[in-house]
């Protein structure tokens, strides 16, 4: 839950923005080229266009925000993207040309959340992938925090690579400028206790620049969950420790952002 301070009293409107972006990631097996393109196939249906809509539409409700615009996309042969503006306050439509109370208010805060989707499968090794990007930038009072379990929740990643900036000012009815307006250590203080449970989490952050950043992984291997349409039980032992040690320096690899030779 995010932990606001007491709000302050601003010279016009809150300039601050926070942005947060996720690369999100989820890794399997898929031991013939058939197998391959079904899951191709599979996550190009879950996570179609529409539905990342409803998970954008989702976030956006969940942090408060009302959805200015959205822009859709699925991509041949696989992925897609969604944008979506948003703002801090409702948008009303006007009352008429001639009616002299008629008013627009449609504050765009330069606010904004997008996925991309990038799925891809290795013909060689069997490696399959599948990434998200996600951004949630907001500026006011909302904030993009208040999605952060959700977001996780809905793509079942098992590794987690988040940034979460501060960025800007904005300036008190004194004059004084604000550069950041709620107090956070750490991203993992706003996770919920199940995910701080499921995942291994490191921090390097930079107080001083408002700058957090959280790598995550999934604690537990279980061979069969990261098997597509196969189940350990039909495949050798030898076959078994190949594949495991395949999936798992593929993790780490993804981890830490390098090959490792």
């Amino acid at each position: 839950m995010v932990k606001p301070l007491p709000r302050l009293r601003l010279q016009g409107f809150n300039n601050l923005t926070k942005a947060l972006s996720f690369n999100i990631y989820d890794i399997c097996y898929a031991v013939s080229e058939e197998q391959r393109s079904n899951y191709i196939e599979y996550i190009d249906d879950q996570y179609d266009a529409d539905r990342l809509t409803q998970i954008l539409t989702d976030v956006a409700e969940i942090i408060g925000a009302n959805i200015l615009n959205i822009a859709r996309q699925d991509y041949d042969p696989q992925g897609a993207s969604v944008t979506m503006l948003i703002s801090e306050e409702p948008v009303l439509e006007k009352l008429g040309r001639d009616t002299i109370t008629g008013a627009v208010v449609a504050h765009m805060d330069k606010s904004h959340i997008t996925v991309h989707t990038y799925p891809e499968t290795h013909p060689h090794n069997g490696i399959a992938t599948f990434r998200a990007d996600i951004d949630v930038a907001t500026c006011g009072v909302i904030s993009p925090l208040k999605a952060l379990n959700y977001l996780i929740d809905s793509f079942e990643s098992d590794i987690v690579v988040c940034d979460y900036r501060v960025r800007g000012f904005t300036r008190d009815v004194k004059g004084k400028k604000h550069f950041i307006d709620h107090k956070i250590n750490s991203v993992q203080d706003y996770l919920a206790k199940h995910i701080r449970q499921k995942y291994e989490m490191f921090d390097v952050n930079v107080y001083q620049e408002n700058m957090f950043h959280t790598k995550m992984h999934i604690k537990d291997f279980d061979l069969d969950t990261y098997l597509f349409d196969s189940h350990a039980d039909d495949l050798s032992f030898k076959e078994r420790q190949r594949i495991e040690s395949l999936l798992r320096r593929e993790i780490e690899e993804l981890f830490h952002g390098r090959n490792l030779m």
